[in-house]
């Protein structure tokens, strides 16, 4: 099954890379994301890229981005090429294609997250060090390897269970958007109400609570509970993936 789950991850990475039909299209996406997220952004930051505790939104939000933009090709983009009927008539088992796709999209989101965070604290030590070494907090680099990683699992998942059903990438792409808004914003609009559902909490309150807070339990809780809903949605994917039903669509 390994040996299967890695011929796909393979494909989705050529199809990747060779994307839009070109031998450039996609190396030329994934210099401009690098580019962006690894060298440009770090630089408008300056030091507080590597300092700040606020790195970590960046560590578990672009992974999220960087899946979303890829992942509703996974069924969609085969059912719009007509090579779905192929793909499902091989001998690889339901399994490893869906786990083979759900990995393409995890690497491709996490990883390039990874690369751009190495390239940006290069960046900003060869531009803002001033001769002292900057490097992420320890806590950092463990917690939002970890977060990066299971928030690329959970829009991976999630991408695949939309595209197994979706008649079109454009489809997967907007109810993918939908969600991505709903995970991103709901937060947003939830902490942007606290002052008016809490008045009698003052902002110095707030900032001493966020000092004194264990980060470390609340990361670990953060962790655990994209875990599970990481493996319920990875489990509903797997159920909805019939292949006779996909093949009659």
């Amino acid at each position: 099954m390994i040996a299967d789950v890695w011929t796909i991850m393979w494909k989705e990475w050529k199809e990747l890379l060779l994307a839009q039909g070109s031998g450039r299209g996609g190396l030329v996406r994934l210099g401009l994301m690098i580019g962006v997220f690894g060298v440009f952004m770090p630089l408008q930051t300056g030091r507080e890229w590597v300092t700040s505790p606020m790195s970590l939104v960046f560590w578990a939000w672009v992974p999220l981005f960087l899946v979303v933009g890829v992942v509703a090709d996974a069924f969609a983009g085969e059912r719009e090429r007509h090579t779905l009927e192929t793909l499902l008539a091989s001998r690889m088992p339901n399994r490893s294609i869906l786990f083979g796709k759900v990995l393409a999209a995890i690497s491709y989101g996490w990883g390039l997250t990874l690369a751009s965070l190495l390239l940006g604290l290069i960046a900003v030590n060869v531009v803002h060090g001033h001769g002292e070494l900057l490097l992420y907090p320890p806590l950092t680099v463990v917690a939002g390897t970890v977060l990066g990683f299971l928030t690329a699992g959970l829009a991976a998942s999630v991408g695949v269970l939309v595209s197994l059903r979706a008649a079109t990438v454009r489809q997967a792409a907007q109810t993918m958007s939908f969600a991505v808004i709903a995970i991103v914003c709901v937060p947003v609009a939830i902490v942007g109400a606290l002052p008016r559902l809490f008045p009698d909490i003052s902002g110095l309150q707030v900032q001493a609570w966020l000092i004194n807070v264990n980060w470390s339990l609340i990361l670990v809780a953060a962790a655990a509970v994209l875990a599970v809903v990481d493996a319920v949605v990875l489990a509903a994917a797997m159920a909805r993936f019939q292949r006779a039903k996909l093949i009659l669509d």
